[in-house]
């Protein structure tokens, strides 16, 4: 064995397949299987995303409508019937603040909170949030609790 007869093991190398645009003696040189002219044939060609082949695309093809206010304020709901569960599982006591409410995932911490009104409240608490539906407001301060906007 010298240099002369070195070849890789059995199965280890597989066949590169034809080398493409590497000479008309390759047997695939001159277009090198891109077919004549066009935007395809040309190197450095990438399509728009969406584009139909100069067809009307189909994101401008559809009608537009409504619109989206800047402005808008988003809240997290958390209803009365989700603090009665945590009342229930002891997780909390007697108040409930934004800090409780983050710790228990049900609010993240840039978000803004609203507490509404599904359910029954039994638990005395003191709430706190952002913002309270007047059906929230109402069944907090009827179990002897107190309802503060922050």
């Amino acid at each position: 064995m010298d240099l002369s007869n070195l070849k890789p093991a059995e199965g280890s190398v597989k066949s590169q397949g034809k080398r493409i645009g590497r000479g008309q003696g390759s047997g695939k040189g001159g277009t090198a299987t891109r077919g004549h002219k066009g935007a395809k044939s040309r190197s450095g060609y990438s399509k728009k995303l969406g584009f139909e082949g100069g067809q009307m695309p189909l994101q401008r093809r559809v009608p537009k409508f409504g619109f989206t206010n800047i402005n808008r304020v988003e809240y997290q709901g958390i209803n009365l019937d989700t603090l009665q569960q945590l009342v229930d599982d002891k997780k909390i006591k007697d108040t409930v603040d934004f800090e409780i409410l983050f710790t228990n995932r049900l609010a993240g911490k840039n978000d803004l909170v609203k507490i509404m009104g599904r359910g029954e409240l039994k638990a005395k608490l003191k709430v706190s949030a952002h913002k309270f539906t007047a059906s929230a407001k109402a069944a907090i301060e009827a179990a002897g609790g107190e309802a503060v906007t922050i």
